[in-house]
């Protein structure tokens, strides 16, 4: 019976193990590197890059994760953002189920996806419709967020050492069942902590002890950051010291979680952050900052991006992409609008891009059409993801993405230059015509100082020396060799040399997946 006993963990873990397949054993942990500015996500140490998508917020059941996984299929996603829900992990107190995270790791072991878990814990969108019901129906000892006036609304208060131990009770557990069902698999590569988490209907706290905090010093450690003087919250922060308190207090809080999580199984973690409650690049970089400042146990600060105004998003992108933090888009719409913002990602050094509710339920109003665009994105991207993520952490990586009245554009790389002309097909010695709704875009990757490597959706690309205007007509051509092919293992193969009307006047991109390397030269 002592044999049996001690043996009986093992033999449980062993049984897990025999129904989710063969162990593929990793050479490391997934983990965030930094270096000459760029940043990765290394998974098997490698720069990966997350071709990713959201399931729906109420999918991760087994009744409909069938039809989450025939849309990761369509999508050529390579990750998949999954909810992990605090209120069936923990129906009572002290009380765990663990069936929905490990039919979901098995499942996606078996359709060779990774995972981003998200956990759903005391904040969901501002609120605490996840928490379990023994949170919500004991106010007083789980406390809410409160009114000027005295009301309280469905949100936590970050500033409860009760709603903190409980919430972190919770998600410590399931970091630590994570690591013994994952720790060398590998299958999970990051964690996000709460969603989009703070409050849209309060300021900040207004319970006698949140208003008390709010008398007191702001941290030292928050000034230092900032470079302001010592004072109280309206001293230092004046008609932002609301938003700014209320700010470090989750964020303290959310760091609390992430910290103790990690000392469980040490995963990247990160939040995600609705960018439309910082419309700007100014207000974005201080939000970074607070966050920097009171949540270093957190790797990454997501941005939830769903404007398609093309100059906001790229703002965006440029705001949340900076030293010491990944840009890494969290959430973005499914339409097809949003498919060319991915390439912008990518020219900034996106870590990946994730659009949000590929399984369409039809119960939400946010039932976008089928994502074919983001689907030929990931298509023409998947078979050369570990290159191309190689390649931006590199530096690289640049990429050309139409936008309305703008079919030409030139991409520097020193020496070269490349004219990219949007629109297929284009008629000699006319102007590019463009595409009806301005989606054209192209991915091009120097690979050495005169080889570089191209792709493209309705697009022309024409190399040209920095040292020469490019031809209007391209009737100069300054390609050496062009060989269409695709990585295998690593390995470039090439399926035919392209000539001729191929590459007379330029290199040609429809809707076909083509990926061309190209060598150029000088000749007169």
């Amino acid at each position: 019976m002592k044999i049996r006993s001690l043996l009986a963990p093992f033999l449980a873990s062993l049984c897990f193990t025999l129904t989710v397949g063969p162990v593929a054993f990793a050479v490391e942990a997934p983990r965030i590197v930094h270096q000459d500015g760029h940043s990765a996500l290394m998974v098997d140490g490698q720069p990966y890059l997350i071709l990713g998508a959201q399931m729906n917020n109420s999918s991760e059941w087994p009744s409909t994760l069938p039809n989450v996984w025939k849309a990761i299929e369509k999508m050529h996603a390579n990750t998949l953002g999954a909810p992990v829900y605090w209120e069936q992990l923990e129906p009572q107190p002290g009380v765990f189920d663990f069936q929905n995270v490990d039919d979901l790791i098995r499942q996606a072991r078996q359709h060779h996806v990774h995972l981003l878990l998200l956990w759903f814990g005391a904040s969901k969108n501002g609120q605490m419709h996840y928490a379990p019901e023994w949170v919500k129906t004991n106010p007083t000892r789980y406390p809410r967020l409160t009114m000027p006036n005295g009301e309280r609304l469905d949100i936590l208060n970050p500033n409860s050492a009760a709603n903190l131990e409980a919430d972190k009770r919770a998600l410590t557990t399931l970091m630590r069942h994570l690591r013994e069902i994952d720790g060398e698999q590998h299958t999970i590569l990051m964690v996000q902590v709460e969603n989009e988490a703070g409050s849209y209907y309060a300021d900040r706290d207004y319970t006698p002890a949140g208003n008390k905090q709010f008398a007191e010093a702001v941290p030292a450690k928050l000034l230092a950051a900032l470079h302001r003087p010592a004072g109280s919250w309206s001293q230092v922060f004046g008609a932002e010291a609301d938003d700014t308190f209320a700010l470090w207090s989750e964020a303290r809080y959310i760091d609390t979680l992430a910290a103790a999580g990690k000392a469980e199984f040490n995963l990247p973690m990160y939040v995600n952050i609705a960018a439309v409650n910082y419309p700007n690049a100014k207000s974005v970089q201080r939000l970074l900052d607070v966050w920097k400042a009171a949540a270093p146990a957190i790797d990454i600060v997501g941005a939830d991006l769903y404007d398609p105004n093309p100059a906001l998003y790229r703002e965006m992108l440029h705001a949340f992409g900076r030293p010491g933090n990944p840009l890494w888009i969290s959430e973005t719409g499914l339409s097809d609008d949003y498919a060319k913002f991915f390439f912008y990602a990518l020219g900034d050094g996106a870590i990946g891009f994730s659009p949000f509710g590929i399984d369409r339920t039809g119960l939400t109003p946010n039932d976008d059409p089928a994502p074919t665009a983001h689907a030929e994105n990931y298509a023409l991207l998947a078979p050369m993801q570990r290159e191309i993520a190689r390649l931006n952490f590199a530096g690289k990586l640049k990429t050309a993405v139409e936008e309305h009245g703008h079919a030409r554009q030139e991409v520097d790389f020193g020496n070269w230059q490349a004219t990219v002309t949007f629109g297929y097909p284009q008629p000699d010695r006319q102007p590019p015509p463009g595409t009806p709704d301005s989606h054209g875009r192209v991915l091009i990757a120097q690979l050495s100082a005169n080889e570089f490597l191209v792709t493209g959706i309705d697009a022309r690309v024409v190399f040209h020396p920095t040292s020469h205007p490019s031809p209007a007509d391209h009737h100069i051509n300054n390609i050496l060799r062009a060989e269409q092919g695709e990585y295998v293992d690593g390995i470039w193969k090439p399926l035919r040399i392209l000539n001729g009307d191929e590459t007379q006047r330029g290199l040609n991109f429809a809707h076909g997946g083509a990926v061309v390397h190209v060598t150029v030269y000088t000749w007169n």
